[in-house]
Formats: structure tokens, sequence, C-alpha cells
């Protein structure tokens, strides 16, 4: 099935269909965010006020940073983070590393009850990322999501979409997007590239599944014509997978923030504002060496220059 055509069965209100039109209006410009883990242990209230300073205008939450399982965090606590990013200007806008650091649950495995824990789960974390205010789950999590040994790619199709599909009603009901998020080989054996991830999408066939771009994760695509150009293809999958992409991650494939490495972000930020992205671009690393300071304020001035370069 065509995934224009099943997204085409699902009713969208006319509320929803005037605030996209006023959001195409407005002039284009992009949206920063940065992940909260890039700052260790500090304080969220913390995070927020210094990242604001620099100029992001949204932080993306790991749900380990806070607790082990979503479900232990009150809604006083709840209310306070989001308190507390607004007060410094910013806004949450999601959720990732949704099952880092949890137990018994998984996408693809051949354990039915596990594939029904999943699910009740990823509902537990559409609602605790909408008492945020935020609106994306990035469903990263490699270890979750592994193919066992001697299942078939299509069976962890049908087992994925198995799950994501029993969490689209409580994310339809809360206004939260799931993120399909393709990694390196390197780093899973399940959805290693955009195309597998636009199949997973289809699968579901619900608008509130769509899909996450990372250009680490994208850098691994472009090996595949011998290693000549391997940051090359990033661009031309943005424009290849445009109608589905709801979220965008900023790093380097040396784990790193943008501008730390060989990873150019004109063409990617020039590809992003050709296909007028109006999501988030949001700095997430892996590597925290050079500080949470540095990091922050460093990948943020280069993306700001790349992306005036990208206009001209």
């Amino acid at each position: 099935m065509a995934a224009g055509a099943g997204a085409a069965t699902h009713f969208v209100p006319d509320a929803v269909k005037k605030c996209f039109a006023e959001e195409n209006r407005r002039p284009f410009q992009f949206n920063y965010a940065i992940c909260n883990e890039t700052f260790g242990d500090r304080p969220f209230e913390r995070v927020c006020e210094f990242s604001a300073g620099l100029g992001y205008q949204g932080v993306e939450i790991a749900p380990f940073t806070i607790a082990e399982l979503v479900t232990d965090i009150p809604p006083s606590r709840r209310a306070e983070m989001r308190k507390q990013a607004e007060k410094a200007g910013l806004k949450i806008v999601g959720l990732h590393w949704l099952l880092a650091k949890t137990k018994g649950f998984h996408l693809t495995t051949a354990d039915a009850d596990v594939r029904r824990n999943t699910a009740k789960y990823l509902c537990e974390l559409a609602r605790f990322c909408a008492d945020l205010g935020g609106k994306v789950l990035v469903f990263g999590s490699p270890q979750q999501r592994n193919l066992e040994q001697g299942m078939s790619r299509e069976q962890g199709i049908k087992h994925a979409a198995e799950v994501l599909q029993a969490a689209m009603p409580t994310l339809e009901k809360t206004g939260v997007t799931l993120a399909v998020e393709p990694l390196a080989p390197a780093e899973t054996n399940f959805i290693t590239t955009a195309a597998e991830a636009a199949a997973l999408i289809e699968a579901v066939d619900s608008p509130h599944c769509r899909l996450i771009l990372d250009c680490k994760a994208m850098s691994s695509e472009g090996k595949e014509d011998g290693g000549a150009a391997p940051f090359a293809r990033i661009p031309e999958l943005i424009r290849k997978y445009r109608k589905w992409l709801v979220h965008f991650h900023a790093n380097d494939p040396n784990l790193l923030g943008p501008g730390f490495g060989r990873l150019d972000f004109v063409p990617i930020m020039r590809g992003l504002r050709e296909i007028e992205y109006r999501g988030w671009v949001s700095v997430e690393v892996f590597d925290y060496s050079p500080g949470p300071e540095r990091l922050a304020r460093e990948s943020i001035e280069y993306l700001r220059k790349c992306a005036s370069k990208a206009e001209a």
C-alpha cells in the first residue's frame, strides 16, 4: 500500500488543517533543540536556562535521565519540568532513547506478551510526552528492536507494526507522533535504512507514525557506494523521504556535535530548507568529552552559520 493512500483514509479535522496552513504561511526558519543527556546530571532547570541563553528553542528528553520508567514520574514532576522549560523560553519537543535502560520491552520479539507490554509502555511514553508539552517520540533503542536469531525481516516488520499499531490510538488521542529512526548496521540489525523505516511506517498506516533522520546514521547509507562520498547521500535522503520526515537529529559520525567533524552541514541545511522542513533540528551527541557547554555552544553556532550559507 502506498503511504499516501494509507494516510488519505484518515480524517483530518478542519482545525488541524487550519493549523498546518497557518504554519506553512510563516516565513521559513529553523528550530533548534538539544538533547538533555548532553548535560549529564545537571539540574533540568539549569539545562533549560543555559540552552535558551545560547539560542536553542527546544529541549529533547531522554526518559532515563529522569527515572527508570516514566510511570514512576508523578504528575507534579511532569508539571514542574514543563514549567521550568517554559520559564526559560523553551519547548520540550519530545522524547528519545525511549527504551534505554529499561527491562522487559522489545519491538520485534517472538514473545507476544513482551510485545503487548511494549505497546502499553509506548502509550505511557506518549502520555508523559504530552504532559511535558512534547509532540514526538523518537524510536531508536537499537537493543530493544534487534531481530532475534532466525527471525526474518518480514516477521520483524509484522511484529513491529503490530506493536506500533496497538499504540496508535493513544498517540492520536495525545497528539503525539512516533518517529521511526533508521540506525546504522553497527548498532542494530533491524531498520538500518530510510527505505526500511518507510516500509514499517507504511505497514503501521497512521499519520501518527512517521520518520526521523539522523546524520550519523545516514552517513552509513552513503557507504553503500563504496565509500567514495560517504556523506553525499544525506541531502538526497532528506529530499526522497520528505513526506514522512517529522524530526531531525544533527550530529557528526564521529559521535560529536555538528561542526566537530568532517560532515559538512551546508548541503544538509540546504536540503532541509528546500523541502521547507518545519520540524526540530535537534543536536544529539554521544561523545561528551569536549564538555556539555562547549558542545551546546559550538553546535548551534555552526548550524546557524551553515543555515545562513544554505540560504545564500
